[in-house]
């Protein structure tokens, strides 16, 4: 995790020494600096997926692609971004699956007020290993959950306290637009999605885009150890912030062949 929040996201995924960045909201100095502090250079990347176009998630998407030679990913809707105006896109709809040499990509639609927002699921190709990322989505569909089946790593929106939310700084109707089916997810919801599907097999559930203002890593991490402590989950729960690298995360020994050293292995 590069980075994840209101004011960039961006995650990398390897796999056999293959590497994605999912989303760029984060410009081309700030993300350089964070994949080199990995010992990852960003001219290494064969592509960018984006979720939606929302710029927290886009920012320095076309700039990096024109600077480092990346391929940009994104739906139609998404494609139609400013910031990725002149890129060369590959566009896929909503559901289709994206072939990379080392890994497939799932794609999932995503109820979000965004223009063909989606989530992924990563699968490699070597060991069967499998990342779901699933952030700014209002509420966890019934496409979302069929998707988060049999996952070593699930990286899932944990945005808001519901309780910090309405006694916070936001006037209401933003706090009705964050809390509504196609905002963001609280982290009572994602306790409770968590707690129903999650599998013995996970072995990282990583928090994502925390409110800054409406939450705190301590908080979302309470809520959701509180919800899992009665499952079977018997993997890591961290809490990704917005300003440093966390990571690496890894599937299990049984699905690894050969561990690896950046964040989101596959």
């Amino acid at each position: 995790m590069l980075g994840s929040g209101s004011s960039g996201n961006a995650i990398l995924i390897e796999c056999d020494g293959s590497r994605l960045l999912v989303d760029c909201g984060f410009g081309t100095r700030t993300l350089a600096g964070r994949l080199r502090s990995i010992g990852v250079e960003p001219e290494s990347i064969d592509g960018c997926l984006i979720t939606h176009e929302h710029s927290d998630h886009v920012k320095g998407a076309g700039a990096a692609a024109k600077r480092w030679g990346w391929g940009i990913y994104a739906t139609p809707g998404t494609a139609l971004a400013p910031e990725l105006e002149g890129a060369a896109v590959h566009k896929f709809d909503p559901g289709m699956t994206v072939e990379f040499p080392r890994m497939t990509v799932a794609t999932t639609a995503t109820p979000h007020d965004a223009n063909e927002s989606v989530g992924f699921v990563v699968t490699s190709r070597s060991t069967g290993a499998r990342a779901g990322l699933f952030y700014d989505i209002g509420h966890v569909s019934r496409a979302i959950a069929d998707a988060c089946e049999s996952l070593d790593i699930l990286v899932l929106e944990s945005n808001h306290d519901d309780e910090m939310l309405r006694n916070g700084p936001y006037p209401r109707f933003l706090q009705a637009r964050i809390a509504c089916k196609t905002g963001h997810l609280s982290n009572r919801d994602a306790g409770v999605f968590a707690r129903g599907s999650v599998s013995r097999g996970l072995n990282h559930l990583v928090l994502a885009h925390l409110s800054e203002r409406c939450n705190a890593p301590d908080v979302a991490l309470s809520s959701m150890r509180d919800a899992l402590g009665k499952s079977r989950f018997r993997g890591t729960v961290t809490a990704a912030a917005q300003n440093e690298v966390a990571g690496p995360f890894m599937p299990g020994s049984a699905r690894a062949e050969q561990p690896t050293q950046y964040a989101l292995a596959l």
